[in-house]
């Protein structure tokens, strides 16, 4: 990075709640929000938002006739990119440039009205434009009447950072002064559920924390989705920072397949030592991981931090036991956990995992993401 970038605010939805307050008593709390849920008959692990917080994105909703036809994915980016912008001060208007996204986008309105075609033969008026990508930053964009650039992309896991990958670059290129970056995920659907037990991905056992990331003795894979919604407001100001953003990295590894990842992940190997730059190793003192759950995808990102770093590497931890794969968003929602500790100085480690040391200090922390296709981000962020 040629000078750092600094995080004005950060705003959130997802099965922790939606307050800092909330979310960081929730994170003390060693109990997960995973439960079961009816998926078509058939009861099936997922970690939903909060009654109460549903309510409030229903509110939402209904607030505007032309919020009526909106997938929850943009709702939730709505409301999330609404606090996130009255945390930092800027206002609405003026010119914010806006990167959130997806790796489903609006997948619950486009199964609706694929089901629709499917028993009727015609498409309903609103089945395109209601499930394009793009949905989620046009309408974030409407809603706060900015008028900077607008784009949302799909980069499966890494979505998130990449959109922070994105806006830095528009940053540092002096193309604009201020940058909504984030990802939102609403995908909690049959199809959805179904498509990731294809894969033998996903958590079949009745077991205490059913989600076993970091678990690395676990026999079986046991990834569980969630649903969420993240922002954060960048600026090259750091006068009312809440965060720095001292270095990114990035990479792609070549696949055997379209969802693997080698067994030592060289994509993380190189993104987290492209993010740390010259800073010590001894000097990074966290590493946020990925960690889905999965035993090769666990297995890997643990194998890349200590080829990276060595007997002595920093203390892991993950959110994905607590709060389940919150695909998109979930590189986000690793970003706060890592801003969270930051700022009240304590380690949040995963209660049954063997990587239960905490740091002496908390000064700098890595945060990883990574998706299908093989493309890793990981993220360096620490006191302003």
């Amino acid at each position: 990075m040629k000078t750092p970038v600094y995080i004005t605010s950060i705003a959130s939805v997802s099965p922790l709640g939606k307050t800092s307050e909330e979310i960081w008593k929730n994170y003390k709390d060693p109990n997960h929000l995973i439960s079961r849920h009816d998926f078509n008959g058939k009861a099936e692990y997922a970690a939903f938002l909060p009654k109460k917080l549903k309510e409030e994105i229903e509110q939402l909703q209904a607030s505007q006739p032309h919020f009526k036809n909106l997938d929850e994915s943009v709702l939730y980016a709505i409301f999330a990119s609404r606090e996130a912008v009255k945390r930092s001060g800027w206002g609405s208007g003026g010119n914010i440039g806006i990167n959130i996204g997806s790796s489903r986008g609006a997948t619950q309105l486009f199964e609706k009205y694929h089901t629709s075609f499917l028993n009727t033969g015609k498409a309903e008026i609103l089945a395109s434009p209601s499930t394009t990508l793009g949905n989620i930053s046009s309408w974030v964009a409407q809603d706060l009447q900015s008028s900077g650039p607008e784009i949302s992309h799909s980069v499966t896991c890494s979505t998130g950072l990449h959109a922070i990958l994105n806006g830095i670059a528009w940053l540092q290129a002096g193309m604009a002064d201020k940058f909504l970056v984030g990802g939102s995920e609403a995908a909690l659907t049959p199809f959805t559920i179904a498509q990731m037990k294809a894969m033998k991905i996903y958590a079949s056992q009745d077991l205490d924390f059913p989600c076993r990331a970091l678990d690395m003795e676990k026999t079986r894979n046991s990834m569980i989705l969630g649903e969420a919604a993240g922002v954060l407001c960048l600026e090259n100001n750091s006068e009312k920072s809440i965060a720095k953003i001292g270095g990114i990295g990035y990479a792609t590894e070549k696949l055997k397949h379209s969802v693997s990842i080698s067994a030592n992940a060289d994509c993380f190997q190189k993104s987290m030592k492209m993010a740390i730059g010259t800073i010590p190793l001894d000097e990074i003192d966290v590493v946020v991981m990925h960690a889905p759950g999965t035993q090769k995808g666990d297995k890997a990102e643990v194998n890349a931090i200590r080829e990276l770093f060595g007997k002595l590497h920093p203390a892991l931890t993950s959110n994905k036991w607590k709060i389940g794969h919150t695909f998109g968003a979930s590189g986000i929602l690793s970003l706060e956990l890592a801003i969270l500790m930051l700022q009240h100085q304590e380690f949040i480690p995963v209660p049954f995992s063997e990587f239960q040391k905490a740091p002496n200090q908390v000064r700098n922390i890595l945060v990883n993401a990574v998706g299908f296709g093989g493309n890793a981000v990981s993220i360096l962020v620490n006191k302003s």
